[in-house]
């Protein structure tokens, strides 16, 4: 089927790209308001968008200002400029679940999903200390687009506990890290353990050898 999405509303729009960008990483970001707050909230629309320089991407939908509060992520990088994106593996899944809760600004989502934090290295804002890695961020633009931010920022530093890491290559050890991505459709996530298989990337000599009908001379 095609959809015109001009057409279409913004519930529709909605489950039509979550449905076809999938899987998606998770960002469970760390942010901290003006009086030292601490909030932690996760978010599927977010990705690596350079790498010279190091720069990621978050989207955020705005709410009915009805349900602003102060410790909308959105808001706290936006007074900060600085906040931490920490990667849900299983080990921390179900707590990431826990701080997608609307609670009141009082309560510390996590406290309540036993999510200890760490201090970071290059900024003020803490990572969360159980995540397998974390990435330090610095704001460099937030771009308004209708009902949406996003989120540009420039990442200063990176931590990735040691049991992830091979160290003489600064490689990541991906497959050993289980991390999970985000699906379509309420609590709807998918796993990485076991899941990885290789497709070696082609040289177009490598091509050329493998298919010498397709470039024979006519």
């Amino acid at each position: 089927m095609n959809y015109d999405l001009s057409q279409a509303t913004p519930r529709e729009i909605y489950n039509l790209l979550i449905g076809v960008v999938a899987p998606r990483p998770i960002a469970l970001v760390t942010s901290m308001d003006l009086d030292g707050r601490l909030n932690a909230a996760p978010f599927s629309a977010f990705n690596y968008v350079a790498t010279d320089p190091p720069v990621i991407a978050i989207g955020f939908a705005n709410p009915p200002v009805s349900e602003i509060a102060s410790k909308d992520t959105a808001r706290n990088i936006r007074n900060t400029r600085e906040f931490v994106v920490n990667i849900v593996n299983e080990e921390i899944a179900e707590a990431m679940n826990i701080c997608a809760i609307d609670f009141p600004p009082e309560i510390n989502e996590l406290e309540i999903a036993g999510l200890e934090t760490a201090p970071s290295t290059f900024i003020q804002v803490p990572r969360i200390a159980n995540s397998p890695a974390s990435l330090e961020c610095r704001e460099l633009s937030t771009i308004e687009i209708g009902r949406s931010k996003i989120v540009l920022a420039q990442v200063v530093g990176i931590y990735v506990r040691d049991e992830f890491m091979d160290k003489e290559k600064t490689y990541v050890l991906s497959q050993k890290m289980h991390a999970v991505g985000r699906m379509n459709g309420l609590g709807s996530y998918v796993k990485t353990r076991d899941a990885f298989f290789q497709i070696p990337r082609l040289s177009y000599e490598e091509w050329q050898q493998q298919n010498p009908s397709n470039h024979e001379e006519k």
